[in-house]
């Protein structure tokens, strides 16, 4: 039997095959003394050889891709994993296990010219084993490395762009190894959209020998459409600080006693160190509904709160405070753009100084959104351990800059995580309803027991972490074969799978009692005669639904309103038989 072996370079022997092509007729050409014709086709081999401008390279094929030719994927939900926090609000975050080709083919089906904002982090293809390509680490001798990773990004970011909105923007982080090739690709495929080439200044690599320290890392920024943007929420005018912020009575010092291991820098009040005893700052006793009202004290041990501390709700700067000393009390990013810091005066009162990064732009450089070792300490805290995690604070500061409070956020490389927390924590810090949207494989179980557990955390806390409660919805790639139903046997079995579909779309729940999905007539008439139907509630309906006079005034009469479901989820896979 004759094994069956897949070509991942379809295209490597047709360049070859056309030059060989043209030789032939070269000597037919003399053979038949043509000798005006040789020219000609000597001219069509050099042109075969010839470099276009532009990138350039071999295409590759992926087995994922070649298999959806005879299995469709589908989104099967792991009901194990709904997370059900957040009970003041019926929408719903999604997490999607499985090849993000496969997830973002599905959400092409639901989310296309729907999503504001993409972030994604991509393998960097440093040839240290980070990118695999059909189930193998692509080894650094492969003299195709690059051909590869640009066949595998090429497809999803073909897709992501059709995923946008009009007003969409996507953000791809990259370093140096394949910054040049990726935004090639990205100008073919977004065209004349690019936004910006961001520099991120990273805490950077001093653990090698090399004589040049890397400390950066880069940002691709590229809009749906340029034109339909606005100005950068980010943007926002100069705030007027109380005078008190200046006053003589408060200093910028150094602790230098009673903290182990001091931060290098530190923003607190002059006589203010005197008052700290073992690494504790004393709770303070703040005028309540002003400023936050500590309920525990302050602990710093190794350049870092120790414990998580509690303040009071109500205070909408408490979550500032908390990131403002995560990051080392170094100065962080708001939700306006404006660089904060705060300082403590010799009350005990904090304040906030506020100032513009830069009067009039966002800066293409980008700095004190923390670093990879404060996102691991974060990770710390949540009592999970994942290699280079994204800093919060630097998905929160792109996310911001060009999304609305009820954005939808996509993240199809999503790692540990990072954009769900970011989204959560952006949320409670700018009142924002933003709903994410998190895809990622299950390789080494990451996606299990890394981005779901770091979600799960995220909405119900640790001891380390206050908890920002959210709605999740799990689910797992799954698939149909083609060949085992055959006609119409095939649109009924698919039919089992447009909940969750739609449950994505709309960022609903189905066993939610004010939301139903109603997909054949039987359906329907075993609602109203069982007298099922809930006032002022939803229903999604299959367009081939009839409704006949009757039904559409029950309907009426109790409020329901009826969401048409799009046109058939799978209809492209049906007429591709």
């Amino acid at each position: 039997m004759t094994e069956n072996i897949f070509n991942d370079r379809p295209r490597k022997n047709e360049k070859q095959e056309s030059i060989d092509y043209v030789k032939s007729l070269i000597e037919q050409a003399r053979t038949d003394a043509r000798d005006s014709d040789i020219p000609k086709l000597e001219k069509l081999i050099q042109l075969l050889n010839s470099k276009k401008y532009g990138l350039v390279w071999e295409e590759h094929a992926e087995k994922v891709e070649e298999e959806m030719k005879t299995k469709i994927p589908v989104f099967v939900e792991d009901e194990s994993k709904k997370i059900n926090d957040k009970s003041d609000s019926e929408d719903f975050n999604f997490l999607l296990e499985g090849d993000n080709l496969h997830s973002l083919h599905l959400l092409e089906k639901t989310y296309a010219g729907k999503i504001d904002v993409i972030y994604i982090d991509p393998p960097y293809n440093t040839r240290n084993s980070d990118f695999k390509y059909n189930d193998t680490f692509v080894d650094k001798e492969d003299s195709f490395i690059h051909s590869k990773w640009l066949s595998f990004m090429e497809r999803r970011l073909s897709i992501a762009k059709n995923l946008l909105s009009k007003q969409g923007v996507i953000f791809v982080s990259i370093d140096d190894f394949e910054i040049a090739n990726l935004r090639t690709l990205m100008d073919d495929i977004f065209g004349n959209n690019l936004i910006s080439q961001f520099i991120w200044e990273t805490d950077g690599n001093f653990d090698n020998m090399a004589k040049i320290k890397n400390k950066h890392e880069y940002i691709l920024m590229y809009a749906k459409e340029i034109n339909n943007l606005g100005y950068p929420i980010g943007i926002a005018p100069d705030i007027k600080l109380n005078s008190k912020v200046f006053n003589n009575e408060i200093r910028n010092t150094v602790v230098k006693n009673g903290v182990k291991n001091p931060p290098s820098k530190i923003i607190i009040p002059k006589g203010f160190p005197a008052e700290i005893d073992n690494g504790i700052i004393p709770k303070p006793k703040p005028k309540k509904g002003i400023y936050p009202d500590f309920k525990s004290d302050i602990v710093i041990e190794n350049n870092a709160v120790k414990y998580d501390f509690e303040i009071e709700s109500g205070w909408s700067s408490a979550s500032m405070l908390k990131k403002f000393i995560s990051n080392g009390f170094q100065s962080i990013v708001d939700s306006k753009g404006l660089e904060t810091s705060f300082v403590i005066t010799s009350t005990g009162t904090p304040y906030i100084i506020k100032k513009r990064v830069d009067s009039t732009h966002v800066t293409s450089v980008i700095r004190n959104v923390g670093t990879t070792q404060s996102a691991s300490k974060m990770l710390e805290n949540l009592n999970l351990d994942f290699d280079y995690p994204k800093p919060t604070g630097l998905v929160s500061y792109l996310v911001k800059m060009y999304s609305k409070k009820n954005s939808t956020i996509l993240d199809f490389f999503a790692g540990s995580g990072t954009t769900g927390q970011a989204v959560m924590e952006l949320n409670l810090e700018d009142e924002g309803n933003r709903k994410f949207i998190l895809a990622t494989n299950n390789e080494n179980n990451i996606a299990e027991e890394i981005t779901y557990e770091r979600m799960k955390r995220i909405s119900t806390g640790t001891e380390k972490y206050e908890a920002h409660p959210l709605n999740l919805k799990y689910f797992k790639t799954d698939f149909v074969v083609k060949e085992e139903f055959p006609d119409v046997s095939l649109e009924y079995e698919l039919l089992k799978y447009v909940t969750p579909l739609v449950e994505l779309e709309f960022g609903i729940d189905i066993t939610n009692p004010k939301v139903q999905i109603v997909l054949n007539e039987e359906q329907l008439e075993s609602l109203i005669d069982n007298k099922q139907l809930i006032g002022k509630s939803t229903i999604f309906m299959h367009p081939d639904v009839f409704r006949d006079d009757k039904q559409n005034q029950i309907l009426q009469d109790l409020q329901i309103r009826v969401q048409e479901i799009p046109n058939y989820f799978f209809s492209v896979e049906m007429w591709q038989k």
